[in-house]
């Protein structure tokens, strides 16, 4: 399979290339972790790639009590972030969930989300989080709630020629994320459940990935868990209406059963953790 390879070095460059090119016709190249293996199996066959690694957009600073992510920075570098794992503890283990170490030195945020995967480590947790997606496109810029982003597996709302510039996430949020999968790296998670504390109400945010098209907020479940620290009847009760409330599916890694069972259970573990969590500044 034959294609050309542009590796623009200025986001209105990156922008013109992706807007003139025929729809379905040219693919976008972050770190390349999936859309490689795609390439090799044929599962796409563009006739151009557009690179983005050029692009002054592999930067990580705060900003008026924001984490601002560049969409092309690797997970290894925001992983090594050393305010992370304090300020937003649910991410921090997110971001660690991703694969393996080799591949966190090539993923990033921004092809992560773009991907819009079912099985996202980082996207329940951003849910969690009130990420917002700021983006860059022949219009101009403007940002998104994450959840105006994910319209269903691989689809996203961007428009033609749209690129992912920056993830906003709010910081000093007690938040925690826990996973299921056979194995401890590699394998896709069969759930992950992120869970997030605000200082004022509504105190709960709750996320679940790995069984829906994408991965989504549980507003039935925030509204049982209404309390800075939630008693455990309230904790039991949010664990099975999770379980009860959500659209599960059995496939090749999971039956439905299974994971009704896990999901009650990470979210009572979740809970809890979080709980017992210093509460910081939040917004």
């Amino acid at each position: 399979m034959a294609f050309s390879l542009a590796s623009p070095r200025t986001p209105a460059a990156a922008i013109r290339l992706l807007a003139d090119a025929p729809r379905g016709d040219v693919e976008v190249l972050a770190g390349g972790t999936d859309l490689l293996l795609d390439l090799d199996a044929g599962r796409v066959a563009p006739s151009r790639l557009i690179a983005l690694g050029r692009l002054p957009w592999r930067t990580l600073r705060r900003s008026g009590g924001d984490l601002v992510i560049g969409a092309t920075l690797p997970l290894a570098d925001l992983e090594r972030d050393p305010r992370l794992p304090r300020d937003l503890p649910g991410l921090f283990r997110a971001v660690r969930a991703v694969g393996s170490v080799a591949l966190r030195h090539r993923a990033t945020i921004g092809g992560n989300i773009a991907r819009a995967s079912p099985a996202s480590d980082l996207l329940p947790v951003l849910l969690a989080l009130d990420a917002r997606v700021r983006l860059l496109g022949p219009s101009g810029a403007r940002e998104l709630p994450l959840p105006a982003l994910l319209r269903g597996p691989r689809e996203t709302s961007l428009t033609p020629g749209e690129l992912i510039s920056h993830v906003v996430v709010p910081v000093r949020r007690p938040s925690a994320y826990l996973w299921q999968r056979v194995r401890p790296s590699n394998d896709i998670s069969q759930v992950g459940i992120a869970v997030a504390r605000r200082e004022r109400a509504p105190y709960w945010a709750v996320a679940l990935g790995g069984v829906w098209p994408v991965p989504v907020r549980l507003p039935s479940v925030e509204t049982i868990l209404d309390a800075p620290v939630p008693g455990d009847a309230q904790v039991e009760r949010a664990a099975q209406e999770a379980a009860l409330r959500a659209p599960f599916v059995t496939d090749k890694r999971a039956t439905e059963t299974y994971r009704r069972r896990l999901v009650a259970i990470l979210l009572r573990r979740a809970v809890h953790a979080v709980a017992g969590a210093p509460q910081g500044r939040s917004r």
